[in-house]
């Protein structure tokens, strides 16, 4: 092959892999787009209510390692879809490695992964220039199956935490709180972050009809505080109604249903009035939901890390995507 005839064929094959990326941010987009339209939130209930699962992040049940980003929203969906009573999953490998096997005629759940690396032609290219290489990114996918679609594994390898007992006050929620630091005042009958003297206020619980949405409430604004510029510096400018805005909210409305999944709160949507601002965001930008479903891990990671050496086994201040 001439060395014409071997760069376009390389070029081909970036050119598949680059399609293969968009179709992949393209077919996840759409499910969660569908969701909305639908009235369902994908970060909202994520059982079934026949189910006797109780809240939590979804694991990969073998490695013990909780999934991230996007990949929470579209597992809690099909945990959802599925009915299925607990939050661990695993690879059809896995389930073979378990002692066990995914159930004939089951239907796996895709998962992404989302990386960068560096080609070895561009290591040498970098080498030879003296500049620095420049790490291409890439998007791979995996099917995983719920416990519940498989049969024959080991016991014990998945057992999913007994739902809290129902009380008004959550004690190591309030400890989570407590030990971020913020500046939350109790008060008035609104609830929101003010970005400038970085202070959160919230009505007193007993104000609230559900006094458990308190804790929502909470994490929700907690999330926001997350993203100050000397935080995570997200942008915190957005006027209500803008674009900017609606990608804030639907940032800390999944951070704040990842704590509380991790907390063992059931989460539920807090502001469904923005559903239609979410929705256009999504439709014009096929990676929004991958950028809102990142950021709003960092969030929840961020807010979560205040609980170590309190309990941090129990609430899980690690979430990595795990195949």
């Amino acid at each position: 092959m001439s060395i014409s005839g071997k760069r376009r064929a390389r070029g081909q094959v970036r050119d598949k892999q680059a399609d293969s990326r968009v179709n992949l941010y393209d077919e996840v987009t759409r499910k969660i787009i569908s969701e909305l339209e639908a009235g369902r939130f994908p970060w909202v209930q994520p059982w079934d209510a026949s189910a006797a699962a109780g809240p939590g992040l979804p694991c990969n049940a073998l490695t013990g390692r909780r999934y991230s980003g996007v990949n929470v929203l579209l597992l809690w969906g099909a945990a959802i879809e599925g009915g299925h009573a607990s939050q661990h999953w695993l690879t059809f490998k896995q389930a073979l490695e378990a002692g066990g096997n995914v159930r004939k005629g089951e239907r796996g759940t895709t998962v992404v992964y989302a990386d960068r690396f560096i080609p070895e032609a561009e290591k040498a290219r970098a080498a030879t220039s003296g500049e620095d290489a420049k790490a291409v990114p890439f998007l791979k996918r995996f099917t995983v199956f719920n416990v519940a679609q498989c049969e024959g594994l080991r016991e014990g390898l998945a057992s999913d935490p007994a739902p809290l007992p129902e009380r008004e006050i959550i004690p190591h929620a309030e400890a989570l709180i407590a030990a971020t630091g913020a500046d939350i005042r109790i008060g008035g009958d609104k609830a929101f972050y003010a970005p400038g003297p970085d202070y959160i206020q919230v009505p007193p619980q007993p104000a609230f009809r559900d006094q458990i949405n308190y804790y929502r409430t909470v994490f929700h604004e907690l999330s926001h505080h997350s993203g100050a510029k000397h935080r995570l510096n997200r942008d915190l400018s957005g006027r209500f109604g803008s674009k900017p805005y609606a990608r804030e909210e639907l940032c800390a409305e999944i951070s704040a249903a990842f704590i509380c999944a991790a907390l063992g709160i059931v989460p539920t949507v807090r502001h469904a009035d923005y559903v239609g601002s979410w929705l256009e965001v999504l439709k014009e930008d096929n990676r929004a939901i991958f950028r809102a479903a990142s950021q709003a891990s960092k969030a929840a990671d961020y807010v979560l890390a205040f609980a170590e050496g309190e309990d941090a086994d129990a609430i899980g201040s690690e979430r990595r995507i795990a195949a």
